[in-house]
């Protein structure tokens, strides 16, 4: 089907993450199958239109939209229920690299904060996969408390199919897991073992500080960038870094080119165009 024409979802089943975030599942064969860092735009009748990840799921062809209860829009979409319906269209936007984790020997870092674990997720389903064989995989899961902590379950699944993942969950008040910032424990961890890749998403200011501890280390790294959507094919511009946009450039881009960029981790724009400090 065109990706660029809607088409209607039906919402199956709702799971609860955290006390403000869950997963509305739907089925959609071509969702199912997005690759990692792409996104789709999900229309909630009668609100708005939002720009969202897409969970993957073991029930194939279901897929899934993790949302957080926060604005106006997001906070439609978290409160549908079961029966209801969305608007689709996509799925829009690069995806993370493979080619770096080929090989036994292979050591990545997956590092992710709230929702942005949602490409992670979908990243570490794909690479749990017989064609790569003992790659050794480290998850970083970051939030500011225990109760926000969300998507450990369903990561420790998977060391059923690969056992050479370790799941490290992180939390700002140390109220579970490893105290601190994610990033601080990702510098610790640099500073122990050596990396071949490093993939990351969630809070613009998180990943420049990933970027940077990896362009230092000489480590590839690739972030995928939240940014304001408006439309998801590279019209409105909203979603601008520097000359490019993360819906039609994006929504990944690799720490070389990020260390060029003199907005990433610093500038972004509003609603309304405006460039403003992040």
């Amino acid at each position: 089907r065109d990706p660029n024409h809607p088409h209607i979802c039906t919402i199956e089943r709702i799971v609860d993450e955290t006390p403000t975030v869950r997963t509305l599942y739907f089925r959609d064969e071509i969702l199912a199958n997005v690759k990692s860092g792409q996104f789709a735009m999900v229309w909630i009748p009668g609100v708005n239109e939002l720009p969202m990840s897409v969970m993957t799921s073991p029930n194939f062809p279901e897929a899934g939209f993790t949302v957080r209860k926060r604005g106006e829009s997001s906070t439609a979409l978290y409160n549908l229920k079961v029966g209801d319906k969305v608007g689709v269209r996509g799925p829009y936007g690069n995806s993370f690299a493979t080619e770096n984790i080929r090989g036994k020997d292979a050591r990545i870092v997956l590092i992710g904060g709230g929702t942005g674990l949602v490409p992670l997720m979908r990243y570490l389903d794909s690479i749990v996969n017989p064609a790569i064989n003992g790659c050794m995989v480290t998850l970083l899961m970051g939030s500011k408390t225990k109760d926000e902590v969300f998507f450990e379950e369903k990561a420790k699944e998977m060391i059923g199919l690969n056992t050479n993942l370790t799941v490290i969950p992180v939390t700002e008040d140390g109220s579970y897991g490893e105290k601190g910032y994610v990033t601080d424990v990702l510098e610790k961890l640099l500073e122990e073992n050596k990396y071949d890749a490093i993939y990351t998403c969630g809070p613009e200011l998180m990943m420049h500080k990933v970027v940077k501890l990896a362009n230092e280390k000489g480590i590839f790294v690739e972030a995928s960038l939240e940014r304001m959507m408006k439309c998801g094919i590279g019209i409105c511009g909203s979603c601008c870094v520097g000359q490019d946009l993360a819906c039609r450039d994006g929504t990944v881009f690799d720490g070389e080119y990020l260390a060029k960029s003199s907005e990433f981790g610093h500038f972004q724009r509003t609603k309304s165009g405006i460039l403003e400090k992040i």
